[in-house]
């Protein structure tokens, strides 16, 4: 149980870690909550600071999710026999939320896109490769980051659930799935309005009044 509780605790840190800021430092470059939508997920750091800056930040904040899930899923976790599925399953919720409400960042994170994406990765990888598929089509139709991801997250469940996955997992999906719906209400909001920018890399610029789009 201490294992479990000291696991659940590094997944929450390891997800707060926000790897957009700390690549946009080690290249030099501006503080990615100062410009563009000020987030510091991958599609901001893409948009703003280039390919490879977004790369990174992509590579990392996936990382976040399925570094400590791998921990849980492959290791045996003492006094949690017959509930080791619901152990991964909230390791996984964990670092998720740590993107979201990062502990260094005064709690103020990203939308977890990418970090939901690699705890599935590790609980059904075939449901994770499926998702990504449908993000990469979606992307190619409408070149915006917001929509691809949103059509993703609303089919999470469904791919989960299709594949013959533990009950829990399930349910993890579906709460994922609603968190990242969540976190894009101004894109839902932005969309109505035919406003959302679609998604081009270099343009270092501040937002438009009155906007704040977040992706990742």
């Amino acid at each position: 149980m201490y294992y479990f509780l000291i696991l659940l605790a590094a997944a929450y840190l390891v997800g707060s870690i926000p790897f957009g800021l700390v690549v946009a430092r080690l290249m030099g470059r501006p503080d990615p909550r100062e410009s563009g939508s000020r987030n510091i997920g991958a599609a901001n750091v893409y948009r703003l600071l280039g390919r490879n800056a977004g790369a990174f930040t992509l590579f990392g904040d996936i990382m976040k999710g399925t570094v400590p899930v791998f921990l849980a899923r492959c290791g045996r976790l003492p006094g949690l026999d017959g509930w080791h599925e619901a152990a991964v399953a909230a390791v996984g919720l964990a670092a998720v939320c740590g993107h979201i409400w990062p502990l260094y960042l005064r709690f103020s994170g990203g939308k977890a896109v990418a970090t939901s994406f690699g705890v599935l990765l590790v609980i059904s990888p075939l449901a994770a490769a499926t998702l990504a598929g449908l993000y990469g089509l979606a992307f190619k139709r409408w070149r915006t980051s917001s929509v691809a991801s949103l059509i993703a997250a609303w089919m999470a469940p469904l791919a989960v659930g299709l594949l013959g996955n533990p009950k829990v997992y399930l349910l993890l999906s579906g709460i994922l799935s609603g968190l990242i719906l969540w976190r894009h209400q101004e894109n839902i909001i932005r969309l109505c309005r035919g406003e959302e920018p679609e998604l081009a890399a270099g343009e270092l610029r501040s937002p438009p009044p009155g906007t704040s789009e977040q992706d990742g």
